[in-house]
């Protein structure tokens, strides 16, 4: 209860002053976490009470947000128009997780080979809400606004199978049972069937209901929330995976309705907030405590080299042979900020693996979290507004910051 009035009241605080804050260098998760983390030290929340409300919270957030952000997107106009963040998600993440990979063999020895993969996957996907000043800032080009959002809205549920996988061979390993690598696998396949289907199907009766007008924009944002949630639990009732279930349900649905459906978008930008900013206090009030006195030199270089070499490498090379300027690759491979998805996905599987390797990969996961929001946060509007000036230097022309147009940037 104490969880709930406190995540109600710093809402409508911070709600108050969001404009003002958004020119800062402050933003809105940096001071959820940080509240909700100071609140649990000074004895206002305990942590264990909390840690229901945070699962609860969590698995709603992760569920609908992935749907969502899947439902934004045109996989086709994504293939013939978005040349750079379709190059950042099929060869920038997996080459994310295989250098992050690379770097937690060296950076934490003691550790298996399968369990610095698996956390390496899930420092890989970035939330655009810690980059809100980026990614809103009329200074950046809509057009890498755009691929940017594209990206961070969709790479969570494209790491998401192998977060799975790689967990279920942990836990296969560990307990010599092949039985786990069985089950993961029937996550990973009936997982996206189970919300294909009813995601294509749910979009079908969405767009048949509106060309007959039995429907309104607000119902339509009721049954996009319960075909969310039928998704997940109707993967889950099949033996899949229900969060992938989800994703995949809102790419079918997004493919069918074509932002037809406003409320996809509308959602996103205030309700879908609440949950984000919600999640983000009580994983500071329950989390980050435990996760800053658990933190090891070891552990804080393979953040760092994660934030500093590892995205950026990745993103650079995935990039190459595009349009895109050197200043962009630079600037797409900074701002990757590690959110939610990072650690709800540790949350995810700490259930699966071994308590032990499970504790340490959350408390990795967890630290990455609040680090990045405190470093992205801070570089946020300073960098946007110089990135901005540096495109408008090398391409001084308006098509820059039209998203219908492509315009090659020149070095020249």
């Amino acid at each position: 209860m104490i969880g709930f009035l406190a995540v109600c009241a710093l809402t409508v605080g911070y709600s108050l002053i969001a404009k003002r804050m958004a020119s800062t260098f402050v933003t809105a998760p940096m001071v959820f976490l940080g509240v909700g983390a100071l609140m649990s030290i000074g004895g206002f929340i305990p942590a264990a009470a909390s840690q229901p409300l945070l699962l609860v919270v969590a698995e709603v957030a992760l569920v609908v947000l992935l749907f969502l952000d899947a439902a934004k997107t045109d996989i086709m106009e994504l293939r013939n128009r978005h040349v750079w963040p379709l190059r950042m998600l099929v060869f920038g993440l997996p080459l994310s997780i295989l250098l992050g990979t690379l770097a937690g063999a060296v950076l934490l020895p003691t550790w298996s080979i399968m369990a610095v993969a698996l956390a390496a996957a899930i420092l890989a996907p970035t939330d655009a809400a810690l980059g809100q000043a980026v990614v809103t800032n009329p200074a950046v080009p809509v057009r890498s606004r755009r691929a940017l959002i594209v990206e961070s809205g969709l790479n969570d549920g494209l790491a998401l199978p192998a977060i799975l996988f790689l967990a279920a061979v942990l836990a296969a390993e560990t307990q010599q049972n092949a039985g786990w690598i069985i089950f993961g696998a029937k996550q990973i396949l009936l997982g996206p069937i189970a919300g294909g289907v009813i995601g294509w199907l749910g979009g079908w009766a969405f767009m048949r209901a509106k060309a007959h007008g039995t429907t309104s924009d607000v119902f339509e944002g009721i049954g996009a929330l319960a075909l969310a949630g039928t998704a997940y639990l109707g993967a889950v009732q099949i033996g899949g995976n229900g969060f992938i279930a989800s994703f995949a349900a809102g790419l079918a649905f997004g493919g069918v309705v074509k932002g037809a459906c406003k409320f996809v978008y509308e959602f996103t930008e205030s309700e879908g907030q609440l949950l984000s900013w919600a999640a983000f206090f009580l994983l500071g009030a329950v989390l980050v405590p435990d996760a800053i006195g658990e933190l090891s030199w070891p552990v804080f270089v393979l953040i760092l080299t994660s934030l500093l070499v590892v995205r950026p490498v990745a993103i650079w090379l995935s990039l190459l042979g595009t349009d895109s300027a050197p200043i962009t690759r630079l600037f797409f491979g900074w701002f990757g900020p590690r959110g939610l998805a990072t650690a709800l996905f540790a949350l995810l599987v700490a259930e699966e693996i071994p308590h032990a390797l499970a504790q340490q990969i959350l408390n990795l996961a967890i630290n990455a979290v609040w680090i990045s929001a405190v470093l992205h946060g801070v570089t946020a509007v300073p960098t946007a507004r110089r990135y901005g000036a540096k495109i408008a230097a090398l391409a001084p022309c308006a098509e820059m910051h039209n998203e219908n147009v492509h315009v090659k940037e020149s070095e020249t």
